[in-house]
């Protein structure tokens, strides 16, 4: 493939809700640009973007691809996306490396939640975006309704310029809005609008023209004193308005029978901006902090952000990334400007799929890869070292879903922390940490599908067999009431005995203060030098505590007598009798379990309100409070974690994916009796199991 100069590359994502045909989309518009020499199907496992076994297994795209092709001497430099939530990260990714986005509707199920959530991203990185209603070809088709619920979404900036000819399996064309011809068959031939069609089309024309004029100061004036505009003069008009973001334009097609696919790539080349147009960016001195304004433009100083990671077992590590200034090139020196040390670059590829082309280099405004980078990840800067340069990193959407990950055998234990390390430098979504409490390692990513497809990847990539499972809940135990315990450790054998005998006194103390040990021991009847041994045994105790194993909290507990004996009193003497004191002090002051509870802030459209209120009641949660947001409601709940584990799931089938979540720590409170009995028994069988 050639070099384009900055004004002759378009960037575009392509994003859509899970299973509404982008992938397809991409696959056409490679064939119809000549880039494949025949169209791949999603079903058979055989296009150029959904390429790692998972997707082809599951049939939905899991990350994003690079589909580079030439249209018209430019070069579209397009990105697939994934459409389901949990995979967002992707989304978020390709959406910082791209100057402006496709959003496809799905002509049969109009607005779905994927689409709004991709809208969202794009509006907040003020991407100019088009539109496309696709699988126009499908049963129950209708672009006018799809239409309707789209500006009933985004506004009546929202802008056909196409409309349909036919519907459903009547589908066989378009009409061009701007020539006002109908292009209809395999080679959209150019003919006369079908009469029954030629009112909608020209009451369609003539919003396309105001909307054109309106983005430009003479087409307006023209526009405004009665003048006719010429088809270039709304072209121009039009590029305008989806530049400057005051138009969103509005395509049709279907991808499958690959008709109408064409006019897409004219559109791409005619409407969208070229990174020399998209505006300079903003990066930052890594010194002073000052701002510093980039053009894409070959002179300006280098700038280059890895968006994306992968680990491949062959290959070794790959750097997806974006040269916004500069040019960079293969078997050069860079500096990473986040980590502070020098890369060495060896050959650059530009990815078509998994397919990698060597190129020399890589000019303003190109994406790329290359292979084995020492030290650099996903959001690392690659700069000149005498001219560092920071950019803004992407950010990626939180964890929500979690689960606890075991090694399936003793040889799977051993690599299982290289594997979720690389497993986290893959995808910036996924984090994995051991909780202290329950000593389990925990993955965490954006949903149930998310982690397990992590997995079959630690298995497919680094050969290692996990067991998955919901996390422990943390539980722990302390006292309500006050208590003294005595106990006398005494054992006589020949030689020397045994002998510590202590008293101790547990009292509760404030949630969440912990444990403290104090001592009012009179006239020295534990001797000082045992004192410490007596506390150590007390501390022992606590990791596992009296009812149901859990560790112990919120307990001060007091020596305030005992005895000793000159010959066989001990340190290990007073250690086990504190032991046993303790866990007989525990019992009588009248022992509970405590639960995290956590502060469960719910984002969710109006309509979903009692829905989830009814749900949240179902958890044992105390709603604090309710406001508007915007055009959502925040529910504000204290919850028992036990009963949010698998709430990503869970909201998500309540709100039809369009609620979101965020979840913290809050405190820790008693359970309900009726819940403790429950949890203890289901310890002790557990325990007894082990045993």
């Amino acid at each position: 493939m050639k070099n384009y100069s900055a004004d002759r590359i378009r960037n575009v994502g392509l994003f859509s809700h899970g299973g509404h045909g982008k992938t397809t989309l991409a696959e056409a518009l490679l064939y119809t640009g000549g880039a494949t020499t025949r169209m791949g199907r999603v079903e058979d496992g055989t296009t150029v973007s959904d390429y790692d076994p998972e997707e082809i297994r599951r049939h939905i795209s899991v990350q994003l691809s690079l589909l580079p092709l030439e249209w018209d001497g430019r070069k579209i430099n397009l990105i697939d996306t994934p459409g389901y939530a949990d995979f967002a990260g992707e989304v978020v990714a390709a959406m910082r490396v791209v100057d402006s986005a496709i959003i496809l509707f799905e002509a049969v199920s109009g607005v779905e939640v994927g689409a709004e959530n991709a809208w969202k991203y794009a509006a907040e990185r003020n991407l100019p975006r088009m539109i496309v209603i696709g699988k126009m070809d499908r049963e129950n088709a209708d672009f006018n309704r799809t239409l309707e619920q789209i500006r009933e979404h985004f506004g009546n900036r929202v802008v056909p310029i196409q409309l349909p000819i036919g519907s459903q399996e009547n589908f066989s064309g378009i009409i061009d809005l701007v020539s006002m011809k109908a292009l209809t068959g395999p080679n959209l031939t150019e003919s006369e609008i079908p009469a029954e069609l030629q009112a909608a089309a020209e009451s369609a024309r003539e919003q396309l023209i105001e909307a054109a004029a309106e983005s430009d100061d003479d087409l307006l004036n023209k526009y405004l004193e009665g003048n006719e505009l010429t088809d270039e003069e709304v072209r121009h008009g039009l590029r305008q308005g989806v530049v400057q973001r005051a138009l969103f334009p509005v395509l049709c097609a279907a991808a499958l029978p690959n008709k109408a696919v064409r006019p897409i790539l004219e559109a791409i080349v005619s409407y969208l901006p070229s990174p020399a147009e998209a505006g300079p960016i903003t990066a930052h001195d890594p010194q002073t902090n000052k701002p510093i304004e980039l053009k894409a433009t070959e002179d300006a100083p280098l700038s280059v952000l890895v968006f994306k990671s992968t680990a491949d077992p062959y290959v070794g590590k790959l750097s997806y990334f974006r040269v916004f200034s500069g040019v960079l090139h293969s078997d050069s020196h860079v500096w990473n400007s986040v980590r502070g040390h020098e890369e060495r670059l060896g050959q650059l590829f530009v990815m078509r799929g998994k397919n990698q082309e060597p190129v020399v280099q890589l000019g303003p405004g190109e994406l790329g890869a290359v292979a084995k980078l020492q030290d650099t990840g996903t959001n690392d800067v690659l700069c000149l070292r005498e001219r560092p340069l920071v950019l803004d990193p992407i950010k990626f959407p939180e964890p929500m879903f979690a689960m606890a990950v075991q090694p399936k055998t003793k040889a799977d234990l051993d690599k299982l922390g290289t594997a979720l390390g690389r497993l986290v430098e893959e995808d910036p979504t996924i984090r994995v940490h051991k909780d202290p409490d329950t000593g389990e390692t925990l993955i965490e990513g954006l949903g149930e599908s998310h982690i397990d497809i992590a997995a079959e990847r630690m298995h497919r990539k680094f050969g290692v067999d996990v067991v998955l499972s919901v996390p422990k809940v943390p539980f722990k135990e302390t006292i309500l009431g006050k208590s003294q315990a005595e106990y006398k450790h005494k054992k006589q054998t020949g030689g020397h005995g045994q002998y510590g005998h202590v008293f101790l006194e547990l009292e509760p103390l404030a949630r969440g203060t912990g444990f403290e040990f104090g001592e009012r021991v009179v006239g020295g009847a534990v001797p000082k030098n045992f004192i410490p041994a007596v506390e150590k045994g007390v501390r022992e105790s606590l990791p596992e505590g009296v009812l149901a194993g859990y560790p112990v909290v919120d307990v001060k507990v007091t020596l305030y007598d005992g005895s000793y004996h000159p010959v066989d009193s001990s340190e290990m003497a007073f250690k086990l009798a504190a032991s046993q004191a303790f866990r007989k002090g525990f019992e009588q002051a009248h022992p509970v379990l405590l639960e995290p509870i956590v502060e469960l802030t719910v984002r969710v459209p109006e309509q979903y309100v009692g829905d989830v209120m009814g749900d949240l009641n179902t958890r044992r949660a105390r709603v604090n409070g309710m406001y508007p947001d915007g055009d959502k409601s925040v529910i504000e709940a204290l919850v028992p974690l036990a009963e949010v584990q698998r709430y990503a799931t869970d909201l998500r089938s309540l709100t039809q994916g369009r609620g979101t979540f965020t979840m913290k720590f809050a405190q820790y409170e008693e359970v309900p009796a009726h819940i403790a009995q429950t949890i203890i028994a289901e310890a002790k069988k557990n325990h007894q199991a082990h045993d």
